[in-house]
């Protein structure tokens, strides 16, 4: 692996996919999990949805709603979360916009090539 692949920046890069209206990623896969940066526009949702990777969420900026396990979570920039391989989740952002990094391990193989969806 060339040096330079092993450096990014959280504001530009990535494999592009569009998650849901509202919603895009910026995906960066390596060989154990996986980064996804996520913009959250106001008012989007992100349906309820689950897989078998485990995955992490940092809120970086903004505030949204984070559904889990059928419970709503209010999080704000500063927050993270653990969701558990095949747990329901989703989330519905407020007025404002939200960025949130999300780590899943391993990484998801749908999510390594530009595309759109959770699948």
């Amino acid at each position: 692996m060339a040096e330079t692949s092993c450096f990014h920046n959280l504001k530009e890069g990535g494999i592009p996919r569009q998650l849901a209206e509202g919603l895009s990623a910026r995906v960066f896969p390596g060989e154990h999990l996986m980064l996804s940066v996520v913009e959250i526009q106001p008012d989007s949702v992100s349906p309820v949805h689950s897989h078998a990777n485990e995955q992490w969420g940092v809120c970086l900026e903004g505030e949204w709603i984070r559904i889990q396990d059928g419970v709503e979570h209010p999080v704000k920039a500063g927050d993270f979360w653990q969701t558990p391989p095949h747990v329901p989740h989703g989330g519905r952002a407020t007025d404002k916009r939200a960025v949130v990094l999300d780590i899943f391990s391993p990484p998801r193989e749908e999510y390594k090539k530009a595309g759109s969806g959770y699948r």
